[in-house]
């Protein structure tokens, strides 16, 4: 048996119930075949695979507080510093029912070669809690982050691991977490992303997971000769990272169609006014029927379906596992030129082999979503420097990256003779990096 098959195997029999978890290990090891097959006797010497699939920690905690009837709620919470070997553990905090060991696990394993493709010094971890923020007030938002951080704080520091935020945790939830952890420790350091203007956070944070994915998209595009300008995309998602993905894309000339939340989806022929969808889903924090309401060219339809949208380039930006094989063909059917994952892990493993298969050009999250983190880094450097960069300048910087991010995985893909195979030349351009710090850095 060949080393990676051995640690799929060992994965698979330490961790059966972790499903989510094992499907990103297999998604990553079976595309680093070629590189560990040129040197396997000396990978297999080193545990190299061992190593980087199992944590370096792994926190689990329990989380009391008191909702505003006076009833004391409790909630199992996680933090798992998965690598460190380039950086300080780096990684959101998800706040939401479905949040389990499994989601957490794989979220940080993939945090680790997202992470490394930023050419920033920043390693992979993630957290969260099966809290849910919806419906809550805001003193029992601040109640619960309270309560979180306490147990957290002994954790996590600016040079050690430097939590950010995820689905459920915005600029109220980090800032009601800062405030705890100053309380708790005396001091005033970079060790959480996503803060407020007013307090240490960085322009461009809130759009750049959507701003980088369209960067990057942008110069896929062009790298094969066309443009996004005249192009129709379908997005899904409604939240953040779809809201600014939606905007950006129209500011390089593309039309977006296509919206959804938990409930359903949005079908706008005239193309998606994200002015009126941060309106509803931001402002009065409501479900995409008071947008199609307001908007007459939308249609609403209940459950799934934005996948069945006739789509140049198609966008997964809500959650794991959304786009799923019976999706890619239907996309596939309808001519779809390109899929980049805006969210982590949204396409099943079935899905992307399909989509490969027929000549679409995939771009994985951990490539195509970078731009959230990578802006999270930059904020980290200013407050490192006690300054604040201008929005033109962190764009920018955003930009080069996702641009870096795309050339990299390219060339890494034609280094081993896989042309276009990006998920392929993300995860080896990851890894190589990793790997390479791990060993320089001798056996811990």
């Amino acid at each position: 048996m060949g080393y990676v098959d051995e640690i799929l195997t060992r994965v698979e029999r330490q961790y059966p119930e972790q499903a989510e978890f094992k499907q990103a290990v297999t998604e990553v090891l079976e595309s680093l075949r070629p590189v560990i097959e040129r040197d396997e006797a000396h990978y297999r010497k080193e545990a190299l695979l061992e190593r980087l699939t199992t944590p370096d920690r792994q926190l689990l905690f329990r989380v009391a507080w008191v909702d505003d009837e006076g009833q004391t709620q409790v909630n199992n919470a996680y933090r798992v510093q998965f690598n460190n070997a380039i950086g300080p553990y780096k990684g959101g905090l998800r706040l939401h029912p479905s949040v389990n060991l499994s989601i957490i696990k794989f979220l940080g394993f993939e945090q680790i070669f997202k992470n490394a493709l930023t050419g920033l010094p920043i390693g992979g971890g993630k957290g969260g809690c099966d809290f849910d923020p919806k419906g809550r007030s805001d003193r029992e938002i601040m109640a619960f982050c309270q309560s979180f951080m306490t147990e957290l704080a002994r954790y996590i520091g600016a040079d050690i691991d430097v939590p950010a935020g995820d689905i459920g945790t915005g600029a109220r939830e980090i800032g009601y977490l800062f405030g705890q952890y100053k309380r708790l420790k005396g001091t005033y350091e970079g060790v959480l992303t996503g803060k407020g203007l007013a307090f240490g956070g960085s322009l461009v944070r809130t759009e750049a997971t959507g701003y980088g994915l369209l960067y990057l998209v942008d110069e896929l595009v062009k790298d094969h000769g066309s443009s996004l300008a005249g192009k129709t995309l379908t997005v899904s998602g409604a939240g953040n990272v779809a809201i600014y993905a939606i905007k950006k894309a129209q500011a390089l000339g593309a039309k977006v169609v296509t919206c959804s939340d938990s409930s359903g989806w949005v079908y706008d022929e005239a193309g998606i006014d994200v002015e009126l969808l941060q309106e509803v889903k931001e402002v009065k924090r409501a479900r995409l029927t008071e947008y199609v309401a307001k908007r007459p060219s939308a249609t609403y339809h209940e459950g799934r379906g934005v996948w069945s949208v006739k789509t140049d380039i198609a966008l997964p930006c809500a959650t794991q596992n959304e786009l799923t094989l019976a999706d890619a063909k239907q996309l596939v059917a309808n001519g779809v030129y390109a899929v980049a994952e805006g969210a982590n892990m949204p396409t099943t493993l079935e899905a992307t082999k399909y989509l490969q298969e027929q000549g679409v050009l995939f771009v994985p999250g951990k490539a195509a979503n970078a731009g959230g983190v990578a802006v999270s880094a930059l904020e980290m450097s200013q407050n490192s420097e006690r300054l604040s960069w201008s929005f033109e300048k962190t764009d920018e910087e955003l930009k080069q990256i996702m641009q870096n991010i795309y050339y990299n995985i390219k060339e890494a893909a034609l280094e081993y003779d896989r042309p276009d195979d990006f998920v392929l030349g993300a995860n080896i351009a990851g890894f190589k990096k990793v790997a390479q710090a791990m060993e320089a850095q001798g056996v811990y």
